[in-house]
């Protein structure tokens, strides 16, 4: 179904029992999933694919030009998966040339009014972001994490998975796996128990969590030691091993302070 007002170049693939609203413009380098519906005032360019059933609200802007100065105009990519919900005004930007050239969300995100993905990020399953939330170029999100309204999370930063950020925070360090993050120069302060409660991990599993939390960001031991000491004594749990992992991948910023 695609309403008479709507503007539909020719190249573009639109899916089987998608619905394409009044005024929706769509580039010839789209394909738009099965069972997608574009409410109105939709506008999806560049060389974009969306996944089936997603639903994507009025003045959303999908697959434009990176917001980036060394952009140098190459046929970058936006990828959105399955099942996402993209309420009003929400942008998202293709990738850069030189950031993989590939702007990906995952499945089942649910991405508030206005806020925002920047280029050449990887946003990983059933991530919200909350109203006016957004993210800076190359940023990695994980799995399960919430951002809540109005917050910013600087470029090149990694949100581990399950991680909760508060509103109105400014994001400039790694979030651990987890973690509770909120403040105007966010901190973090604790593990995301209600998140993990939601989630069915076991009360053993948030146990550990919490006890290697406080070790690694409350002991007095070097970074390193408390680490070593955290996997020695709750690495068996998978959560504390997620953790782990993380802080010891190392990324372009540093960890965010407790």
């Amino acid at each position: 179904m695609i309403h008479s007002t709507a503007q539909i170049e020719d190249g573009a693939v639109i899916g089987e029992g998608a619905v394409i609203g009044p005024y929706c413009i769509i580039g010839k380098d789209v394909q738009i999933g099965d069972g997608c519906r574009l409410v109105a005032h939709v506008h999806v360019t560049g060389v974009t694919t969306i996944g089936a059933r997603a639903v994507i609200s009025p003045f959303a802007s999908l697959g434009s030009a990176p917001q980036s100065s060394s952009y140098r105009g190459g046929q970058t990519r936006l990828i959105i998966g399955a099942d996402c919900d993209i309420r009003q005004g929400v942008t998202i930007d293709a990738g850069t040339e030189d950031g993989g050239g590939v702007t990906r969300v995952g499945t089942r995100a649910f991405f508030m009014a206005n806020s925002h993905v920047g280029h050449d990020c990887a946003v990983g399953d059933d991530v919200v972001l909350a109203n006016c939330a957004g993210l800076g170029g190359h940023c990695t999100v994980g799995d399960h994490v919430f951002i809540g309204a109005m917050s910013g999370v600087h470029q090149r930063t990694r949100v581990g998975s399950y991680a909760m950020i508060g509103g109105v925070s400014g994001v400039r360090g790694d979030i651990i796996p987890f973690g509770l993050a909120a403040g105007a120069f966010a901190r973090l302060s604790g593990v995301n128990v209600l998140g993990m409660k939601r989630k069915k991990f076991s009360s053993q599993s948030i146990r550990a969590a919490r006890a290697a939390y406080r070790l690694i960001f409350l002991g007095k031991d070097t970074m390193v030691r408390r680490l070593e000491e955290a996997e020695s004594k709750f690495g068996a749990d998978a959560a504390v091993a997620q953790i782990v992992a993380f802080i010891r991948a190392k990324g372009n910023r540093s960890i965010c302070p407790a």
